[in-house]
């Protein structure tokens, strides 16, 4: 790629949000503004090889993706379909709504981008859609980058984003950012989103990489830009610090050949010190902001004592059971019940942990119930079952780097079992 193609790449990455997201709020059509956004992008492609990267490429790119948005009102094209009132109008002050148009254009503010996040993560659509388009409009990733990503077809990509476009559009979903209780729940479901995404990247559902960084950090950025967008919003505060947290081992989790690495043997001197700063600085606030029971705040808090403990030895279980307990009654799950055995598991002995294992019922299906059982059975001297339950863990599995490391428990397990 030219040296060009690589500014067009980076400045598209850094401003197609807020081009999109300033175009939708005058178009009120995601799916609108995104191909006048892109036809900015086109008209970049064509000129800058030529004519030379401008000084200030962003307002270069909203200059053009503005005048194609004044174009297209102009020919009434949109507003046939989406506004008919502003159609008739333009029809007879055409200048007029030009310039006001031109205006508003130049009023890129941050709530563009919060009503554009909001519109991303909105209830009638699909989870999957629901990512697709948060990591096409505000990541910004091509549909060819989600789908290598989530090792999805490109097909299927693009068809869930089509879809989910096509949704927002015939539910008419307003473009606007929620308020009052609306807020607090539609808040929710786009942390969930990001979290989604950010927990792809970090443990890697399908595939050959134990790891996507890529998603990590897309997940990573948003959250930040949430905290900046929504700065009195204690969760988004404490989701921030869970992701920094959990990025902050990155180092520590693959070998040199790439393999698995669990918490346990992690070198903790390849910890990131500074995002665990960032990590501490985000829960402080989310507690400070009166958050600190609420379900991330909880999970961040979890963290938080895995990265305060110098050694896995000196890490404080007891503690972290009864932050499982509250989170337990908080937000109950599966996943937090099984997360909850382990810690059982390694503050009261794995009997308990057995026990409590068995609110993770519903996760019986998964690796990781199978895996976790094996554990605490093998930490009993019950080799024969820990080999059982490892097996069906592998079965189980569908990423390369977790059935190595299963694989490589197994074959220790076998060795260490007494002769019967």
């Amino acid at each position: 790629m030219s040296d060009v193609g690589r500014a067009i790449e980076t400045v598209w990455k850094l401003e197609s949000t807020r081009l999109i997201a300033a175009i939708a709020r005058v178009t009120r059509d995601i799916g609108v503004a995104e191909e006048l956004a892109q036809d900015a992008l086109v008209a970049a492609l064509e000129r800058w090889p030529e004519e030379g990267i401008p000084e200030n490429p962003a307002p270069w790119l909203m200059t053009v993706a503005k005048r194609r948005a004044i174009d297209n009102l102009r020919r009434g094209q949109m507003l046939q379909h989406k506004h008919a009132e502003i159609a008739r109008e333009l029809q007879g002050q055409q200048q007029r709504l030009g310039d006001a148009m031109d205006r508003a254009l130049d009023q890129v503010i941050d709530d563009d981008v919060l009503r554009l996040i909001f519109t991303a993560c909105h209830p009638v659509l699909t989870v999957e859609g629901r990512v697709a388009l948060t990591l096409r409009l505000i990541g910004g990733l091509s549909t060819a980058e989600i789908a290598r990503a989530f090792l999805a077809p490109e097909k299927t990509i693009g068809q869930r984003i089509f879809r989910a476009k096509k949704t927002l559009s015939e539910a008419q979903v307003s473009f606007e950012t929620p308020r009052g209780e609306d807020l607090h729940g539609r808040v929710q479901s786009v942390l969930s989103v990001i979290y989604l995404i950010f927990n792809e990247g970090h443990t890697a559902t399908t595939g050959d990489e134990w790891m996507r960084a890529s998603l990590c950090e897309e997940a990573l950025r948003l959250g930040r830009l949430l905290a900046q967008l929504l700065p009195g919003e204690s969760e988004v505060h404490a989701l921030l610090a869970l992701m920094e947290f959990n990025e902050s081992r990155t180092a520590a989790r693959r070998g040199s050949n790439g393999e698995a690495v669990l918490l346990p043997d992690q070198d903790r001197s390849l910890w990131d010190a500074t995002r665990i700063q960032r990590g501490m600085a985000a829960l402080e606030l989310a507690q400070t902001l009166g958050g600190g029971a609420k379900p991330y705040a909880l999970q961040a808090a979890i963290a938080a004592c895995h990265m305060r403990a110098r050694t896995s030895a000196e890490t404080d279980w007891p503690r972290i059971v009864l932050l499982y307990d509250t989170l337990a009654q908080t937000a109950p799950s599966p996943v937090v019940s099984l997360n909850r055995a382990v810690a059982v598991g390694m503050a009261q002995g794995p009997d308990a942990g057995l026990d409590a294992l068995n609110a993770a019922a519903a996760l019986s299906g998964h690796h990781l119930f199978h895996s976790v059982r094996a554990d605490l059975l093998k930490k009993l001297g019950r080799f024969a079952e820990a080999c059982e339950e490892t097996r069906r863990a592998i079965a189980l599995t569908q990423n390369l780097r977790e059935r190595e490391l299963l694989a490589e428990r197994l074959k220790h397990m076998q060795e260490s079992a007494p002769p019967t």
